[in-house]
């Protein structure tokens, strides 16, 4: 802890975008305005990108009306970057924010923006620099170390168990077998979402399917013959980074000449080609001619409407949060957030350290998982309040006239 420095903050969004990031965005603008210490504050456009370009914008030229707006609106308000910055590009960083006496930096994103956050803070520490650097976390795939979830999930993990609802009705009328392909490269949180809208024993997803459990396909035909025996049809959830013994994504070992992302992973996200496979893998297999596929990919990021109230609320705390610890005069650090208790549902936040957030991420914990295809209900307890009361669903029931 010290002094708060006197200066300009700059504030940018980075990685994908979510539901309720620009709620951390309006939240730290709107709480930086209390203080005399931040005398401007800019934002970012295309987070880092922006930084080096000297590409920034005037937050507080904007109406207090058109800012609340933008917190109901899905998406990175001041777009958002893929870049992991190299040392010479943090001293153009650097040098870019002495230039318009910036002293506070705000970042908002997941594990690689903490550490860009961690990398700029300690090259202004070498140039002995007084300056505040803050991770404000974000993500969908809720995999961030220290915090118990992160600003995102709760919406996405709405939208999540919404859609597998609204697929479970569709596959009670004509039944067959449905796959739903749900984001999440190593983390499960996501897929497991599916399950948070079931009210009834025969209700889908049957079947779920994360990372964290190594996939067979063997032993999936098996799941999926037993369970479209019992209910005469069957509804899965399955993450697209399910991966054999040996670490290999599912698709890339039943699929050839897989596409690759900017960072030579296979290309999992945008693509139905897990989806069309596993539906394949049935119809090759089974005697079951109905199967069909869908693949979620970004609809789950920016869904309008389908926002929960507790992510929204969260999400412009975490953003107030970082701001109040800059200003107390912490030099660093990125805001988690702390669950008090269940029932009722209630959280605290609390300020740790870069270094114990950037870089490294989390998979959801063996107690969340049941079996090698389901959750357990320590996960529903878990998640129920991020995604918040779902829609009740109801259904006939089909009393039979008499025979006459």
């Amino acid at each position: 802890m010290g002094s708060a420095y006197s200066g300009a903050a700059v504030i940018g969004q980075s990685g994908g975008p979510t539901n309720v990031i620009n709620q951390s965005l309006i939240g730290a603008l709107l709480e930086a305005s209390k203080y005399s210490e931040i005398k401007d504050f800019y934002g970012a456009l295309k987070g880092v990108e922006g930084i080096l370009k000297e590409n920034l914008i005037n937050l507080r030229a904007e109406s207090l009306d058109n800012l609340e707006l933008i917190t109901r609106t899905p998406s990175s308000a001041l777009r958002s970057v893929r870049k992991k910055v190299t040392k010479d590009e943090c001293s153009v960083i650097f040098e870019n924010f002495r230039k318009h006496g910036v002293r506070y930096f705000f970042y908002i994103g997941g594990n690689d923006s903490a550490e860009t956050a961690y990398i700029i803070n300690e090259f202004a520490k070498d140039a002995q620099y007084e300056f505040h650097a803050f991770h404000i976390p974000k993500t969908i795939d809720n995999d961030l170390r220290e915090t118990d979830h992160c600003p995102g999930f709760g919406s996405a993990a709405r939208f999540v168990a919404m859609a597998f609802m609204g697929a479970n009705l569709d596959n009670l009328s004509l039944p067959g077998v449905y796959i739903g392909v749900v984001m999440g490269r190593h983390a499960g949180f996501l897929t497991a979402a599916s399950v948070l809208g079931k009210s009834r024993k025969d209700d889908g997803p049957h079947l779920v399917y994360v990372p964290e459990v190594v996939f067979e396909p063997e032993k999936f035909l098996v799941d999926v013959e037993k369970t479209y025996k019992k209910y005469g049809r069957c509804i899965i959830a399955v993450s697209e980074g399910v991966h054999d013994k040996a670490g290999n994504p599912i698709v890339a070992t039943l699929k050839k000449d897989m596409e690759k992302d900017s960072h030579g992973n296979i290309q999992l996200s945008g693509t139905d080609a897990l989806g069309d496979t596993l539906s394949q893998l049935i119809k090759d297999n089974l005697k079951i001619s109905r199967v069909r596929s869908d693949t979620f990919g970004y609809l789950q990021r920016c869904f309008p409407t389908i926002v929960s109230e507790t992510d929204a609320i969260e999400a412009r705390r975490v953003g107030e949060e970082a701001v109040k610890a800059a200003v107390s005069g912490r030099y660093e650090g990125s805001v988690a957030i702390r669950r008090v208790s269940n029932e009722p549902y209630r959280v605290d936040y609390e300020v740790v350290e870069l270094k114990q957030v950037a870089k490294h991420t989390i998979t959801m914990p063996k107690e969340f998982i049941e079996g090698t295809n389901y959750v357990s209900d320590k996960f529903i307890q878990y998640a129920a309040p991020l995604a918040g009361v779902l829609p009740q669903m109801g259904r006939l029931k089909n009393v039979s006239i008499a025979t006459r």
